[in-house]
């Protein structure tokens, strides 16, 4: 009898492991789900002057997740709907609005929806260690990745597309080192990209551009 119950607690020990692995696995597939973003919260951070005075290129990153809150924040800042006819916080050579934000973190890539406030799955793979050359890419817990759409820019001369899309990029780019000021995060906007490798990895056609990323995430506290 002692040895049927020994057997048994043995049995019911490793099922109960099963299902717990079982359920922390779907957990873990769940996580890239899409992630619905809530709405910015405008009177958030420091008023402009002082984020303009704390504005800095960071490379020393925490791993320490961002919250929902501040990445829905980010992300908005950066190239979010701030008007009711669809125009956006960062402007774009003749209202284009030509710049995609995808967002790389451990779980894969997402790809920012700025009119339905959230981020679409896109490819289950962390590739933070393959867009770009410094190691701080994939110590920083999400880098944001700027593609441009050429196709968008029909009425700006084929020659000058490339030059105007990379201001466009500028102007997300600061908007998001505003906000990074203003919540105290690091960042850094890197151009040393592997561009090849991105354009692959993202599926893109030929009239896509990689242009920056922008590695985000708290500070090293020294």
């Amino acid at each position: 009898m002692k040895v049927e119950r020994g057997l048994f607690f043995v049995v019911s020990s490793l099922f109960f492991l099963f299902v717990l692995n079982f359920t922390s696995i779907a957990l873990e597939q769940n996580k890239f789900d899409v992630i619905k973003l809530s709405k910015p919260e405008l009177k958030a951070g420091k008023l402009l002057m002082q984020a303009l005075q704390d504005r800095k290129s960071s490379r020393d990153f925490s791993s320490k997740e961002l919250s929902d809150t501040i990445l829905s924040n980010l992300l908005w800042a950066g190239f979010g709907i701030n008007r009711k006819d669809g125009k956006h916080t960062a402007p774009t050579a003749v209202n284009a609005q030509n710049i995609a934000i995808y967002v790389a973190n451990k779980n894969g890539v997402y790809r920012y929806d700025s009119e339905k406030l959230l981020l679409s799955p896109f490819l289950k793979k962390d590739i933070r260690k393959e867009i770009g050359y410094q190691d701080f890419l994939h110590v920083a817990p999400i880098v944001l990745i700027y593609v441009a759409d050429l196709s968008s820019m029909a009425r700006i001369n084929k020659d000058e597309r490339m030059f105007y899309s990379a201001a466009n990029t500028g102007y997300v780019s600061q908007n998001i080192y505003l906000y990074c000021a203003s919540e105290n995060l690091a960042t850094v906007a890197v151009g040393w990209v592997k561009r090849d490798a991105v354009s692959k990895l993202l599926k893109l056609d030929k009239k896509q551009k990689v242009m920056l990323i922008q590695p985000v995430g708290y500070p090293v506290k020294h």
